[in-house]
């Protein structure tokens, strides 16, 4: 190899030695501050929009310590109240409930992301414009395979949209009206019929 060559490669290697771990470190401390961001949801809400393809929902979904609510408000009215292994589904209109393992539906992503701090621990983070995008690929619990993203705007860092692919659905969810602050009533999160509790 000629000294010129050596030349070059030492200098790609020393480029590659300062730039290559402060990226590595760039994206630690992102994907940190993001983790962070995540597990202080609690006594939180926001109001969201959703996209199945075919129609849209609106609604609210709520924070709390353990739990997650999603309460849809339009075109029909749906409570989903979720934990790690246990959830309850309530629809307003037919006055029925159903109780179930968030885990053996498509449901699960959801606690997941708000509750479960651990889940985006391997994710990807790709930066755009003013947004930090995670995406987190896998097989859940019934060997389906699933791609999530979640984008956040940056500085400051805030929530606003999820995508979710599974088999071939796409779910996409935008968030907005942020609340930090709720105090939320003993009972919020309760895994009971709604009508039980009044």
């Amino acid at each position: 190899m000629s000294s010129k060559n050596k030349k070059g490669l030492n200098f790609f290697y020393i480029v590659l030695f300062f730039f290559l771990p402060s990226k590595v470190h760039s994206d630690t401390n992102i994907n940190s501050k993001i983790l962070d961001y995540l597990s202080s949801m609690e006594d939180f809400s926001a109001s969201f929009i959703q996209n199945d393809g075919e129609s849209l929902s609106e609604g609210m979904v709520y924070i709390g310590k353990q739990r997650v609510r999603a309460e849809y408000l339009y075109p029909i009215k749906i409570l989903i109240i979720l934990d790690s292994e246990k959830a309850m589904y309530y629809n307003y209109e037919l006055e029925e409930d159903e109780f179930f393992n968030p885990k053996n539906t498509n449901a699960w992503f959801f606690y997941d992301i708000f509750r479960n701090p651990y889940f985006f621990e391997d994710s990807e983070i790709a930066m755009k414009d003013n947004q930090v995008i995670l995406k987190k690929s896998g097989i859940n619990n019934d060997e389906t395979k699933y791609l999530i993203k979640v984008y956040f705007e940056n500085n400051p860092l805030l929530l606003r949209k999820i995508k979710v692919l599974i088999n071939n659905d796409l779910l996409q969810i935008s968030i907005f009206n942020h609340n930090y602050n709720e105090d939320f009533d003993e009972s919020f999160f309760k895994l009971i019929n709604p009508k039980l509790l009044n």
